[in-house]
């Protein structure tokens, strides 16, 4: 008797070298199962990009969303600005009304002595320095002797002296500044370098 595992068609250990041929119904079948995986794994593709078009539809309008509320931003922030310039410029004009009024009562006086056109232009010198105060406008006099300072000052010329160059000898016109913006710089002579 011989070994069955010899025989060259036997099986050898515990698998088949090759299966057997497929029946024509279980190929029919397993065409079947790859056509319902194949259905089933489109659909869950569709559904992927069905829900993946949603989440950009998504996107796609809380980005205009986004873009439409900072423009809306952008225009209040404008108008307030320009709400704030008006009122301002408006604030500061009225508080010049006052010093219009001194001068105009001043120059309804008739026959004013000298030392009271004198004291009514103090007096209104002094109100309208206070106007300008209250406003954040103040102004540039640097002391002689004092550093040159090109951001608020602007050198006329550069005159011979005893103290240190670069330094303000005179101020030939103030300046001023508002908030710390320069709105005219005083005009100054500078000392020279002595000669060596």
């Amino acid at each position: 008797m011989t070994d069955p595992t010899s025989h060259p068609g036997a099986a050898h250990g515990p698998h088949a070298p090759f299966d057997p041929p497929l029946s024509p119904e279980e190929i029919e079948a397993a065409a079947a199962a790859d056509a319902v995986d194949s259905v089933a794994q489109a659909e869950n593709a569709q559904a992927e990009l069905q829900a993946l078009q949603a989440k950009v539809a998504e996107l796609v309008e809380q980005a205009m969303r986004a873009q439409a509320e900072a423009q809306n931003a952008r225009r209040r922030a404008d108008e307030e600005v320009a709400k704030v310039r008006k009122f301002a410029l408006e604030g500061f004009a009225e508080s010049l009304l006052a010093v219009v009024d001194s001068l105009e009562a001043a120059l309804l006086v008739e026959n004013a002595t000298a030392e009271q056109l004198r004291e009514g232009t103090e007096a209104t010198h002094r109100q309208l320095m206070s106007v300008l105060d209250r406003n954040k406008v103040t102004v540039v006099n640097p002391a002689p002797g004092a550093r040159f300072d090109p951001t608020r000052e602007q050198a006329i010329s550069m005159v011979p002296a005893e103290q240190e160059a670069n330094t303000i000898v005179g101020v030939l016109q103030k300046g001023y500044t508002i908030a710390d913006r320069v709105l005219r710089p005083a005009l100054v002579t500078v000392a020279a370098p002595k000669a060596g």
